[in-house]
């Protein structure tokens, strides 16, 4: 495995693996990895020939009252995770290579961006597609992977290759989750013994909503109450949202479509978690 800092170095690389006949693979990260990001690693090796896992912890996704400075870096344990896992290269820019001084664009995807996340986290989602969109233009890969645990990220980056055209393909992998339920998540470390079984509420209410609307029957109005119904046991979970919505456009939805996704978000404690899971009719 090789580590790149610069763009040239990158596209080196990238370019002797065309030369060789491979076709390129490529996981955006923050860092921080689990075995959320490896299953990404894994997805990737099963489909292209080079992978490249990008760590790079993205100012411009940060709003002025997240502390960037606190998110975790823990550089050496993930260069020795993608090395386990088989990854090819690992490009690890600095905020300068990426973000130059004199650097004024940005990309910005109306559809879907403004509600949920985007409502909470207004400046969000303009940070995420011009990074990523950044990033697809520096390794220019064939197929690029990503979680389902961010299920409106996923979605924007789909709608931004469309709109742009961008060349490639983009692969939505399965939410990994630890064995009670928790979606695995680089926050998790923030969260104390007491608010580790408070957080279980957020997939026990999505999963809730799953049985309620596909084996009971319930519309997803009342699938939904009984999201409510059962965090509200959980005053320590300071609920965003808990919506169910059309799984292609994001807009809540009270009567049954066939592709329908649950979605919740809110602090426990301290530390800010959002899960998901698709509803299929």
């Amino acid at each position: 495995m090789k580590t790149v800092q610069t763009i040239d170095d990158l596209r080196t690389q990238v370019r002797s693996a065309r030369v060789a006949g491979k076709n390129i693979g490529c996981v955006p990260t923050m860092g921080a990895l689990h075995d959320g990001h490896i299953s990404l690693v894994e997805a990737a090796r099963k489909e292209t020939d080079f992978v490249v896992v990008t760590i790079f912890v993205n100012p411009t996704q940060f709003a002025p009252h997240e502390d960037l400075s606190k998110y975790p870096r823990p550089l050496e344990d993930d260069l020795r995770r993608c090395e386990n896992a088989g990854v090819d290269l690992v490009f690890n820019p600095d905020a300068d290579t990426v973000y130059p001084a004199d650097d004024a664009a940005f990309v910005e995807v109306p559809r879907c961006s403004t509600t949920l996340e985007g409502a909470h986290r207004p400046s969000h989602f303009r940070g995420v597609t011009t990074i990523v969109l950044k990033l697809f233009n520096m390794v220019l890969p064939d197929i690029a992977f990503f979680g389902q645990k961010d299920y409106q990220q996923q979605l924007l980056i789909r709608h931004m290759v469309d709109d742009l055209n961008v060349p490639l393909e983009i692969r939505t992998c399965p939410t990994v989750r630890e064995s009670d339920g928790l979606a695995m998540s680089s926050r998790n470390t923030y969260l104390s013994d007491p608010d580790r079984q408070s957080a279980l509420a957020l997939s026990q209410s999505l999963k809730i909503a799953h049985d309620a609307c596909t084996a009971d029957g319930k519309s997803p109005a009342d699938a939904r109450q009984a999201m409510l119904d059962h965090l509200a046991q959980f005053p320590d979970v300071k609920l965003d949202y808990a919506v169910i919505a059309d799984a292609n456009t994001l807009s809540e939805v009270a009567d049954a479509v066939p592709q329908m996704v649950a979605l919740i978000a809110g602090k426990v404690g301290s530390t800010r978690l959002i899960d998901n899971m698709l509803i299929t009719i």
